[in-house]
Order: C-alpha cells, then sequence, then structure tokens
C-alpha cells in the first residue's frame, strides 16, 4: 500500500520536477506478484490523485515490460555479463551457513560463475556479473559520496528460476530506457544503489543523480509500522485532512526552508531543493500534523475545503445535496476544527435535527426559565422581514434587552435547541446556516421537551 514514506518521496520527485521544469514519471513496480495485488495497485493510482501528484508520463507497469528484460538478459548472457547459476536452495543455504561459521559476510561465492554446462534436473537463475574489483562511489546528494568495494558485493539474481526478472535488475533498465536523470528514494535503497550503477554501466551509460532520503519514525522513534500511521495515504483522506495540508506536513519531515511552517504547493515547487534535505530521520508527530491541517483549514479558500468536506460529511450519512450551502460552514467551523472529519462530525446539526439533547447542557439551559424567552425569541425571529446573521443578531439583542437578562441568557438556551449541545459557532451564524424554517422548529421542539421534561418529574 502506498503509505506516508512512499507518499514523501513521491512528492520529493515531484517538487523537484516541477522545480526544475523537468518529467515526473509514476512507474508501478509490480514483478512482486504477491505483493503487487490489484487492490495495492490501485491503491497507489487513488492516493496520488487525491493528493494531486500527477505525472507527467505514464503510469509505466514492470510486468508489461518482461519482453523488453527478457531481451537485456539474453544479450548479457551472449556477452558473458551475466550467466545461469545452478546452485540448489540447500546448497546456497550451506554456503551461507559456512560463512556465518567463519564470521564471514554472507554472500554468493561466484561458484557457478565458469560453469558452462547445464546441471540436470537444476533449472538456473541468471546473476549479473559484477565487477570483482575496484570501487563504486555513490555521490549521493543527501549523504554525500559513498564507497562501495565490489568485492563486498555479490553477483545479483536478475531472473529467478520461474522466469521472472527481479526488481534491482528491472529499475536498470527502466532507468536506461526512460532517460532517468534523477533518483530520489528512500535510504532503505542505497544499498542497493552501487549494484544498479555496476548495471547501468554494463548497458553503456553513466547513472542518475541519486538522493537517498532518511526513513520517517514513529513518535517514539522506532521503525514506522501501522500504529504509528504506515497505513494506505487514503486513511489520511479518512482521518479528514486535506491533501496540502498532508504534503506541507510531509516536505517538512525532511526539508527545510529557514523557519517557515506553512507552505502551498505553489511555493513547495517554487522553494523545494536537494541541499536542505535533512541527513538523519524525522519522526512523525501528530499533534504537528494537527496543527497544520489547522492553518491550511483556516486560510484556504472556503470553496476548496468544501469540496472535501462534502465527502466527509457524505461519510457520514448527511444529504449534501439538499442541505444548507457548504462555505458558510466551513467558514463558522474552521476555527473550530483541526480536521475536515472533525469539522463534519461538530456540523450534523446543520443537516440533521438533533435527536436528542446534550445532558449537560439541557440540564443547565432548557429550563422552566427558558421557556418564556424561548417563546419571545420565536415570535421574534418569525417576524423577520430578511433572515441573515445581522438580522438574527439584533433581534436576539432586543428581546435580550425587553427582558433585561445578559445575551447568554437567549442565545444558550437558543444554542441548545438548536445544536443539540453548548458549543456552536456564534449563534447568529448557526441560525443563519439552519435557516429560517428549521430553526422555529427546533425552538418548538425544545419548549415542548421541556414541559414534557417538567411533567414527567412533577408525576414522578
Amino acid at each position: 500500500m502506498l503509505h506516508i514514506g512512499g507518499v514523501r518521496t513521491a512528492l520529493f520527485c515531484w517538487l523537484y520536477a516541477r522545480r526544475h521544469h523537468g518529467t515526473f514519471i509514476l512507474r508501478i513496480e509490480d514483478t512482486d506478484r504477491e505483493r503487487s495485488t490489484p487492490a495495492a495497485v490501485q491503491v497507489i493510482l487513488d492516493g496520488m490523485d487525491w493528493l494531486g501528484l500527477h505525472p507527467d508520463e505514464g503510469p509505466y507497469y514492470q510486468t508489461a515490460r518482461y519482453p523488453r528484460y527478457r531481451e537485456v538478459i539474453r544479450q548479457w548472457l551472449d556477452e558473458g555479463k551475466a550467466y545461469h547459476c545452478y546452485c540448489t536452495k540447500e546448497e546456497l543455504e550451506a554456503m551461507r551457513a559456512a560463512q556465518l561459521a567463519a564470521k564471514a559476510k554472507p554472500r554468493y561465492d561466484g561458484r557457478c560463475r565458469e560453469r558452462r554446462e547445464p546441471r540436470p534436473g537444476v533449472t538456473p537463475v541468471v546473476r549479473f556479473r559484477n565487477p570483482a574489483d575496484g570501487e563504486v562511489v555513490v555521490a549521493d546528494r543527501v549523504h554525500g559520496d559513498v564507497v562501495f568495494d565490489n568485492a563486498e558485493l555479490d553477483d545479483l539474481i536478475i531472473e529467478r528460476s520461474d522466469g521472472n526478472p527481479t526488481y534491482n535488475f528491472c529499475v536498470v533498465v527502466d532507468d536506461f530506457d526512460l532517460r532517468i536523470t534523477h533518483v530520489i528514494r528512500g535510504d532503505d535503497h542505497l544499498n542497493n544503489t552501487p549494484r544498479q550503477i555496476n548495471m547501468l554501466r554494463a548497458l553503456g551509460v553513466e547513472p542518475p543523480v541519486y538522493a537517498h532520503l532518511p526513513m520517517i519514525l514513529g513518535p517514539d522513534g522506532t521503525k514506522l509500522s501501522k500504529r504509528h500511521g504506515a497505513v494506505s495515504v487514503l486513511h489520511y483522506r479518512e482521518q479528514g485532512y486535506l491533501p496540502e495540508a498532508l504534503l506541507n506536513y510531509l516536505a517538512r519531515l525532511g526539508w527545510s526552508h529557514g523557519d517557515q511552517e506553512i507552505f502551498s504547493l505553489a511555493e513547495m515547487c517554487q522553494l523545494f531543493d536537494l541541499d536542505h534535505v535533512n541527513k538523519a530521520a524525522s519522526a512523525i508527530n501528530p499533534d504537528k500534523l494537527a496543527w497544520i491541517s489547522q492553518q491550511h483549514l483556516m486560510h484556504a479558500p472556503p470553496a476548496r475545503v468544501a469540496a472535501e468536506f462534502a465527502w466527509q460529511l457524505g461519510r457520514l450519512g448527511m444529504d449534501v445535496a439538499s442541505g444548507p450551502a457548504l462555505e458558510p460552514i466551513v467558514l463558522a467551523q474552521r476555527e473550530r476544527a483541526r480536521t475536515l472529519r472533525e469539522m463534519a462530525e461538530n456540523s450534523r446539526y446543520f443537516f440533521r435535527a438533533p435527536e436528542a439533547y446534550d445532558e449537560k447542557a439541557a440540564r443547565k439551559h432548557l429550563t422552566a426559565e427558558a421557556v418564556p424567552l424561548l417563546n419571545g425569541i420565536h415570535t421574534a425571529l418569525a417576524a423577520l422581514a430578511d433572515w441573515n446573521a445581522p438580522a438574527i443578531h439584533a433581534a436576539i439583542e432586543q428581546l435580550a434587552a425587553s427582558t433585561g437578562v445578559g445575551l447568554g441568557k437567549v442565545a444558550q438556551p437558543l444554542r441548545v435547541a438548536v445544536s443539540g449541545g453548548g458549543v456552536s459557532p456564534p449563534i447568529d451564524q448557526t441560525l443563519a446556516i439552519v435557516g429560517r424554517d428549521g430553526t422555529l422548529g427546533r425552538i418548538g421542539r425544545a419548549v415542548t421537551w421541556i414541559g414534557a421534561q417538567a411533567a414527567q418529574s412533577a408525576g414522578s
């Protein structure tokens, strides 16, 4: 599944391509058929689409390029750059055990390098003939020069015995064919890079520029797992984050531009560089993500927020099509919500009358003393010529003044009657959004409820 580690890698590639007017290519590396299920691939496509990280080319599927990979393998076998290896699984395990017993680094010892005759009953793999001496220098844009001794690199399997080519070989052919100039990926791939460089040179080309990003850790500093957030990126949509907020957070999780924390996508495209990518791993901070999310909710155009807000409301079963306009709700609620999911859950009463009242709020505000005030505001609101926040506010103020009570004595019972609880945006904004008919109906229902509670108390 595409999780946030992969998203950050994709983001840095996308930003670098945008900054330098390059081409961002989406490649689905699906040679591992057990892991690359159609569902997992679809999550990648859906996640990239939701994030807005649209490729300039692709997606290219490695499984669709098998004829090309086999062409290169045949060429290398003919040229002596690859060879058939007939070692059995048992022999390889015995080799490894002997090396470990001798406290040597486990690696293939090249015993089939010069073999010319097939081995009856054994279907061979194909191995790349790695240079036996010299060194490979990975000029990494994040870590600097990293030197590998060729003698420490064994001969990599490039085609399994079942005929399937392997990941490390396929990406080399892809990089060559697609004329890749820059590879930005996680530093868990750094140890693969010298082998890939040697294979690229076997194809007759110099390698692209590499930049290996440090890992993302959980909040406790351990390897990222599902409990930390190593889940499908679409989980973050379900949790209510704007994609640009998530991308902003991930950009800062490993890259900096001075002390700036909040970035638009346009700013990140303009400013991103590899020189300010951190070498050290970064840990997820859920509170920081929530803060960045709220900043984006506060400052994004309401229409932009409304599009994702509608999706959240739909998940809660709210009828968005026949309900109130969403942008006024966004403006009223965004100071009180850190995520769109939170905003949606706190906005149910705009679309549907509350089925029950918050017990504590009702006990405090829906009392016999509130009945004349609720009846009075019902009459005043019903008489309004224009239904808008200023007119509603004036009617509430006038009733409070005429009855000699504070504004809160009118507003709070009204708030509980309309929203079901003691917290909402300013009461005039709330009523303006709920609408005249909805507001008057809910006030009447609250008055009836207070009477029923009184009767029940008297009977008991």
